[in-house]
């Protein structure tokens, strides 16, 4: 934008030049070159995962979906024929009383699961950030290495520990005076078998919460402990005022991450009991495997493993509705 103003020549004349004023703010809003590729970089950047989830994640979703509304057994599989039977995989599996027993069964196991491993993996997150660097630092490295070991190895040395015959915790238990253990079998009972599982996840799971916690402590100013030590706080109102509102956040995405690693869980049961005696700690994912792998009803195993996603789907999203109603109301 320019205005023209007056002035003189070199003859003495009045000359008119014209001065340049600008542009009023909000006139020119197009953004320059670099702007817009530095506001398409992120999506630039994602887009290399967001294409390997497609291809790992969701080409093989796919396929399982269209697998379960297929009859799959070994005569299909071998002639390689394609019978579509529409829903009737789904039918035969919420109309049977086996499914709603699993269902059942693996909420309740998550449930446990999670709980303890919350309020133990918590515990000693907190006794992490309590303790001196030299014990800290050896706790840590015990955590790690629990953490850092693979699931089949580490549900092997379960098996050999809880033997029944041979195994250290039934000769341990021999030696302190429970001399009926010496010969006991820990996989002979639903509850037995669960509680060598659940003492087994819950062993894996609680390094990668108290590390998790454990950093969470170490964004907490030291400041706010002092303010409240000079109010009269002891530690148990320390914790509540102080060290909880900021462990709050890390504790919700923690235990939603706990609820689908537990759910999910199958080496570990597998593993141990193949989901024996009778077939009383199969969770759905196990169920899935035996009915489609193990009795080769292919279809109706992608089934069920469709039915898990959504059950788990719904946990999961009561979960995370719960959450963010609980923040609204403190807000």
């Amino acid at each position: 934008m320019s205005v023209q103003t007056e002035g003189t020549d070199t003859a003495g004349q009045p000359a008119v030049r014209k001065a340049r004023v600008p542009a009023p703010r909000g006139e020119d809003r197009t953004p320059a070159p670099s702007a817009r590729r530095g506001g398409a970089a992120p999506y630039l950047l994602l887009l290399p995962a967001l294409l390997a989830t497609l291809v790992l994640l969701g080409w093989p979703l796919v396929k399982n979906g269209m697998l379960s509304f297929q009859n799959l057994n070994p005569r299909q599989l071998i002639q390689h024929l394609t019978e579509w039977n529409g829903v009737d995989n789904y039918q035969e599996v919420l109309t049977g009383s086996d499914f709603w027993h699993v269902v059942e069964r693996s909420v309740v196991f998550t449930a446990a699961n999670v709980v303890l491993i919350m309020v133990l993996g918590t515990l000693v997150g907190l006794l992490l950030a309590r303790l001196g660097r030299k014990m800290r630092l050896t706790l840590l490295l015990g955590l790690v290495l629990a953490w850092a070991m693979p699931v089949i190895a580490a549900t092997t040395v379960y098996q050999w520990l809880f033997a029944q015959r041979f195994g250290v915790v039934n000769w341990v238990l021999d030696k302190a005076g429970w001399h009926s253990m010496a010969d006991y079998n820990w996989f002979g009972s639903q509850f037995s078998t669960f509680s060598v599982i659940t003492l087994l996840i819950v062993w894996q799971s609680i390094p990668f919460v108290a590390i998790n916690l454990y950093a969470a402590t170490t964004t907490i100013p030291r400041e706010l402990y002092e303010a409240a030590s000079l109010d009269g706080a002891g530690a148990w109102k320390s914790f509540t005022s102080v060290t909880f509102p900021f462990l709050r956040p890390f504790l919700y995405a923690t235990t939603f991450l706990e609820v689908i690693w537990v759910f999910k869980a199958f080496p570990q049961i597998f593993a141990l009991n193949e989901g024996g005696p009778d077939h009383l700690t199969e969770t759905l994912p196990i169920y899935a495997f035996v009915e489609g792998v193990g009795n080769q009803h292919f279809g109706v195993g992608a089934a069920i493993s469709f039915l898990t996603i959504l059950v788990l789907l719904v946990i999961t999203s009561y979960y995370l509705r719960m959450v963010l109603k609980q923040e609204e109301d403190e807000l």
